[in-house]
């Protein structure tokens, strides 16, 4: 469903992802890992378009997006893959002065023109899915970090998106907040959802994803099934990796 080739990315003179191959086909859950600074969030961003690339391509489905593409001239192109492709940031992004209930709404009425009754429906169901129906009136700021965050999710999914990109969703969260999340995600994962997730938990790239990728870098150093990678991991720097995540 998501095919990368040959993505570069660059700020300036320096080059943060190095010609990186990627793909992930419907129904799959892949997970990134790997030290800070690889490139792993940088390199989802580039996938719906967030960021530009200077080198490869990204095809979502029949589009294809290229270093060429333009934010201006091609935002119908862009707006399509967005709706494709969802995106749950690290930091909620919930509009602070909207209730649960509109900021799910706002998106499905204002893009898809879909009715507010049949939006609000949908929210309903979905907020019930996250463990949050008793939420809807309530505001972000009354919210936990864990809460905020499905509710971010139950956003995302309002769309009705193809995929979802999870760029390390509980990374801001304590332990216990994070694994509310991260059930969240694997019942989504055993429901067929496509997902590529930038992670720091080791339980969920472990026992959930079909595929790990550890990212350092700007490689993608090592891929594989989540027994090969954690079991018997190939590359120096994927060992680091494991054994000082071990000992945190």
């Amino acid at each position: 469903m998501i095919a990368v080739d040959g993505l570069v990315k660059r700020y300036g003179e320096a080059e943060i992802l190095k010609g990186i191959g990627f793909s992930v086909g419907k129904g799959e859950v892949d997970a990134i890992i790997g030290p800070s600074g690889g490139g792993k969030s940088t390199f989802i961003r580039c996938i719906n378009g967030l960021e530009r690339f200077q080198g490869g391509r990204v095809t979502v489905g029949e589009h294809t997006l290229l270093p060429t593409t333009d934010a201006r001239r091609d935002r119908e192109l862009l707006r399509t893959v967005r709706r494709k492709v969802g995106f749950v940031f690290q930091q909620f992004n919930l509009f602070p002065h909207l209730t649960v209930m509109q900021n799910l709404t706002e998106a499905p009425t204002l893009v898809l023109g879909e009715s507010q009754d049949a939006a609000r429906g949908r929210a309903a169901t979905l907020l019930e899915r996250v463990g949050l129906a008793a939420k809807h009136d309530a505001l972000p700021r009354n919210l936990s970090g864990g809460q905020q965050q499905r509710v971010a999710i139950a956003r995302t999914l309002m769309m009705q998106p193809e995929a979802i990109l999870f760029d390390e969703p509980t990374s801001a969260l304590d332990p216990v907040m994070a694994n509310e999340v991260l059930r969240v995600m694997e019942d989504l994962a055993t429901e067929g959802l496509t997902m590529i997730v930038v992670t720091h938990s080791m339980h969920f790239a472990r026992h959930v994803a079909d595929r790990v990728h550890v990212f350092a870098g700007g490689y993608d150093v090592e891929t594989g099934t989540a027994e090969q990678v954690f079991e018997a991991p190939r590359h120096e720097v994927t060992r680091a990796f494991l054994g000082e995540a071990r000992k945190s």
